[in-house]
């Protein structure tokens, strides 16, 4: 605790009140410091388009985050038969503006592609079809992945962990 006497001229009164703002002001910092509500890290971020939906991934913090990746899983879950199901899309990165932040757009979804197998039987099933394009991504768990997708699109990740390194002969 701080004590100041207050003299005639008022001086220890204003020195107590400001080391007492001090305090109170790196108090508030301390207190700040800690983790943000999940609003705050979002806020960076546009919002979702007509047509589309903000899909956010938040990482677990890892020892070694520099021998992590995210597979960025783009697809739909659609009735298939045997053969084989595929479908383009794009995933293009863009950054927040004011902000230098990344995030990633799907456009250009397309509709499905198939191989043209005789299939044996008529049997239809619900699966999740993926399209070509699957980046890896750099893990970082500070920021969330933050995905744009159209409404009919699925958004799902892998993470890859490296190996040990070998040596080539």
């Amino acid at each position: 605790m701080i004590r100041a006497s207050v003299t005639r001229s008022g001086i220890g009164w204003r020195l107590a009140l400001g080391v007492g703002a001090v305090a109170l002001c790196a108090g508030e910092a301390s207190a700040q410091s800690g983790p943000r509500p999940p609003r705050d890290e979002l806020k960076a971020f546009p919002q979702a388009g007509p047509g589309q939906v903000r899909r956010v991934i938040r990482l677990p913090p890892e020892r070694d985050e520099n021998g992590l990746r995210v597979g960025l899983i783009i697809g739909r879950t659609m009735w298939v038969d045997c053969n084989r199901q595929v479908f383009s899309a794009r995933i293009d990165e863009r950054t927040a503006e004011g902000w230098g932040y990344n995030y990633y757009v799907v456009t250009n979804v397309g509709p499905p592609a198939s191989t043209m197998m005789a299939c044996p039987t008529k049997a239809r099933s619900q699966q999740f079809v993926r399209s070509a394009e699957e980046p890896l991504l750099r893990y970082n768990s500070r920021l969330p992945l933050v995905v744009f997708a159209p409404t009919d699109v699925e958004v799902r990740y892998r993470i890859w962990r490296a190996g040990a390194e070998v040596v080539a002969r």
